[in-house]
């Protein structure tokens, strides 16, 4: 892979003195490294998405989606070597980097749809001869930042959202997995897309923030990442009264009631949980089992975990691959010292396999106390933590107790049950007898420390649109 920046459509070297290392998570071995952009190629980046932006917004709608839409088809012709690119980078299975390269077509596929129906609308005028219209018009240059947990997705979502309403764009995708962003800026290329539109930069991400955030020149920031620096992105944003959108962490609670079929909520549970070795905004943490199935679903839940085949993610037989870097194999193994040290139970894992990269064995904790870290700090790995409730109130109350609100599940056949879980667990997304939280179509986003605003669907596309009113009389 070359690495590189992606700049008015040039695949081209930083300016900067330091450089970037891609370590491949499997072995922790370097897989290459690249320049990092100095604060002069930001500045470029901003400047040839600005100039495009004047050409862009009026492209047809019509073309615009034309073009999306074939953003979308190569990504599907190249997916084997984007799942590739993911497999090496971030460790993900090659089965879930598969799928995680047609979701990610979908996400323009959706938005080339979605480009044709931003519609306005005619306001009924109080007077003879005065027209009121309400027009959505897009927003501007975007600056966007995306993580390296779905390192196709991610950027996918914010670059066809922003481009299906008019906007231009400057990502920062993540430099730790910076070849499937660049797999993405090609496809970009060679669908047809003006040079310009999309520009990708990666280096220092505090100091590229910072450009971004408070450029003039810049209408908007969209960003998905951590819960603490999405207060800092939205706070430098509101210096100069930027829209921020902000897609943040997360801590998923499901509640699992005493109607359900143990085996199989438990066979589902378990490959969502340990899907991407957790490493997943959405993915389901707390577990919260009615009493009288409490044993029961704890010891198929323990067994299920202890069968994940954990390893090489280009083994069609892997069900789970390492954790990303260094950093997160710490975390991890500071939240289960954190439980043992508290004499808390922990039924399977615990534990890193072998030395060679940052494989760590999925892990069971049981009944944790409300102050450990894990049931406090969101784990993003392979931790699952399952504790009894009684009475639904109980279940409720701990759903609502931290300030996280993105994604919460339940299972239940009661329909009274159902309708108060979805009424009253404080969630962005909240899903019931199911488990995927986020589809292109459907809006995403979270509640209170969650975050703000919305990606995918029309609301994801209205994120990048202002609004414009017009009233026009007769001249005399």
């Amino acid at each position: 892979m070359h690495y590189s920046q992606f700049i008015a459509g040039e695949f081209r070297q930083g300016a900067s003195g330091s450089r970037i290392t891609v370590i491949e998570p499997s072995t922790g071995r370097a897989l290459g490294d690249f320049a990092q952009a100095a604060p002069a190629d930001v500045e470029e980046a901003i400047t040839a998405a600005t100039e495009a932006f004047r050409t862009w917004r009026k492209t047809s709608v019509l073309e615009r989606s034309a073009l999306l839409r074939r953003v979308g088809s190569l990504m599907r012709e190249r997916g084997t070597a984007i799942a590739e690119q993911i497999a090496r980078e971030l460790g993900k299975p090659i089965g879930e980097a598969q799928k995680e390269v047609v979701t990610a077509a979908e996400m323009f596929e959706w938005a080339s749809e979605e480009a044709r129906r931003i519609y306005g609308r005619t306001i009924p005028p109080r007077a003879e001869g005065i027209t009121q219209t309400v027009m959505l018009e897009p927003i501007g240059p975007v600056a966007a930042f995306a993580g390296w947990n779905a390192p196709a997705i991610t950027p996918s979502r914010k670059i066809s959202g922003a481009l299906a309403a008019g906007c231009t764009i400057v990502i920062k995708p993540s430099e730790e997995t910076a070849g499937v962003a660049l797999h993405i800026a090609r496809v970009v290329q060679d669908a047809g897309i003006p040079d310009g539109v999309v520009n990708m930069v990666f280096g220092d991400p505090g100091e590229i923030a910072d450009i971004l955030c408070t450029a003039p020149r810049i209408a908007m920031v969209t960003f998905t990442g951590a819960t603490s620096v999405g207060k800092s992105i939205g706070a430098r944003a509101a210096q100069t009264l930027k829209r921020a959108t902000l897609e943040l962490g997360g801590h998923a609670p499901v509640v699992v009631c005493d109607d359900v079929d143990v085996d199989r909520v438990v066979r589902m549970a378990v490959a969502t949980k340990y899907r991407n070795a957790g490493q997943v905004c959405t993915s389901p943490t707390r577990f919260l089992v009615q009493a009288p199935i409490f044993q029961a679903f704890c010891d198929r839940f323990v067994k299920a975990a202890e069968a994940l085949k954990v390893g090489d993610p280009f083994d069609g037989a892997t069900q789970m691959g390492p954790l990303k870097n260094l950093r997160r194999l710490q975390s991890i193994e500071q939240m289960v010292q954190d439980a043992r040290g508290r004499g808390l139970k922990v039924a399977t894992g615990g534990e890193r396999i072998g030395t060679a990269g940052f494989f760590y064995k999925p892990t069971v904790i049981l009944e944790p106390t409300l102050d450990s870290d894990a049931a406090t700090i969101e784990p993003f790995g392979p931790i699952a933590l399952i504790s009894p409730f009684a009475q639904l109130d109980e279940a409720i109350a701990e759903c609502n107790r931290l300030p996280f609100g993105l994604a919460a599940y339940a299972y239940t056949n009661n329909l009274q049950q159902a309708h108060r879980l979805m009424h009253e667990i404080d969630s962005g997304v909240v899903c019931i007898n199911e488990w995927q939280a986020s589809l292109p179509e459907t809006p995403f986003g979270g509640h209170k420390d969650s975050g703000l605003g919305s990606e995918g669907g029309i609301e994801g596309v209205r994120e990048f649109l202002r609004i414009k009113c017009v009233r026009q009389g007769v001249a005399s």
